[in-house]
């Protein structure tokens, strides 16, 4: 297995010590510090193990497999803790996974077909705010409170905004073959 695989696998191990954090009261008001910094570090491994991968020529079936699945697992382990603790709507999870199910369905119906779709610009920005939406709501601080709500609303725009992109942009997936 290499590196980049092993940093994807990395992400996946460090998904249910999050969750804990998140949920279980284990060192009191430090808990949302940890889950943080085990949020933030699994999040970076994304950003790492892409750029190797890449870089050095290490693209392999198990990493196109495993890599996104596991950014899934982990923004939806995190927006599903976050909707338990009535920090988010739970519509607002519903959106945002939904969102990521019709995308990947696109997708392999797509490779399916021999189409390859490319993360959009409109994607990226919408995984940038919910990953920032997602670290303002763990650490859940009063001050920031308005500053976290627009976030959140960004998030969710962006959400909808680059499903929508996505779906006109490969509308040519659906066709049937003439």
């Amino acid at each position: 297995m290499n590196l980049p695989n092993k940093l994807t696998m990395l992400r996946v191990i460090l998904i249910p010590f999050f969750v804990v954090f998140m949920l279980v009261q284990i060192c009191g008001d430090a808990d949302k510090w940890i889950a943080l910094g085990i949020f933030v570090a699994a999040s970076l491994t994304d950003l790492l193990d892409g750029k190797i991968a890449r870089k050095y020529n290490l693209v392999t079936n198990f990493g196109k497999l495993m890599d996104p699945l596991a950014d899934k697992l982990l923004v939806s382990a995190a927006l599903i803790c976050l909707s338990a603790m009535d920090r988010l709507a739970a519509w607002i999870v519903i959106v945002i996974i939904s969102r990521e199910f019709i995308i990947s369905g696109l997708r392999q119906i797509a490779a399916d077909n021999g189409i390859v779709i490319a993360a959009s610009y409109w994607g990226k920005y919408k995984t940038t705010f919910q990953m920032v939406m997602i670290c303002l709501l763990i650490v859940n601080i009063s001050a920031l409170q308005i500053v976290t709500a627009v976030v959140t609303w960004i998030a969710v725009i962006l959400t909808i905004v680059s499903l929508v992109d996505y779906m006109a942009k490969n509308r040519q997936v659906f066709m049937e073959d003439k």
